[in-house]
């Protein structure tokens, strides 16, 4: 069921899927653009409820894979939605070239979702190419795997070790250690950063975590002082 985190921006909760014998959370987020019509983000199955939710909302013009991992689900939506445009990073065209990719994302937003959405890539990480989009008028900041937490509870056995080592189990959300150790271009990550840090964040909203209603623009910079900024 869709949730509102703020005005014009709704959230929803997938399925948990396997990856590589761990288990994590999906979720979706839809904002609604001053034209009325709608950009999806990181998309979650699509059902039948889920589709009348949405569909009351206004109409589905973007679809958006915001890196590789988060791409499992987007023929749902791409198959109920063939008018609408789907982006995603340049990488993953290549790995999923059966789809009707509109464009790749860039370190500048699209003309049809700039008024509203600011964004940035990510750069420099071995692991994954992110980007990160800024709200405009609800001030929330979309990490989707840079930053992450899971309850202590969430991970059995030898996993709940490999989690703690990799900080996803911290007492607060934490950029995993295997990011940040996968950052061979620090300039370029720092780079980024400081471009989210001139967002003025009052939100965030994370694929993996609970979101931050407050303080987000404080919250968002102790996450990276790591990487000294």
């Amino acid at each position: 069921m869709l949730k509102p985190l703020a005005k014009d921006i709704w959230i929803t909760e997938g399925p948990v899927v396997a990856i590589a014998g761990f288990h994590f959370g999906t979720r979706t987020a839809i904002i609604r653009l001053s034209t009325n019509g709608l950009f999806v983000w990181s998309p979650i199955p699509l059902d039948s409820e889920l589709k009348s939710q949405v569909d009351a909302l206004g109409p589905v013009r973007f679809i958006v894979a915001p890196n590789a991992g988060h791409r499992m689900f987007i023929g749902d939506w791409t198959d109920a939605y063939p008018n609408a445009h789907l982006y995603g990073p340049p990488h993953l065209m290549k790995i999923r070239p059966h789809l009707d990719w509109h464009g790749a994302l860039k370190d500048a937003p699209e003309p049809g979702w700039s008024s509203d959405i600011d964004q940035v890539l990510v750069r420099g990480n071995l692991i994954d190419l992110e980007t990160v989009f800024f709200h405009r008028s609800s001030g929330t900041v979309i990490f989707t795997d840079l930053i992450q937490h899971f309850d202590h509870t969430w991970f059995n056995g030898w996993r709940a070790l490999i989690a703690r080592l990799d900080f996803l189990t911290a007492p607060e959300a934490e950029v995993p250690r295997k990011f940040r150790l996968a950052f061979i271009k620090s300039r370029a990550a720092r780079i980024a950063v400081k471009r989210i840090l001139q967002w003025p964040i009052e939100r965030v909203l994370m694929a993996h975590g609970e979101p931050v209603t407050r303080d987000g623009h404080e919250f968002v910079a102790r996450r990276f002082r790591w990487l000294k900024v």
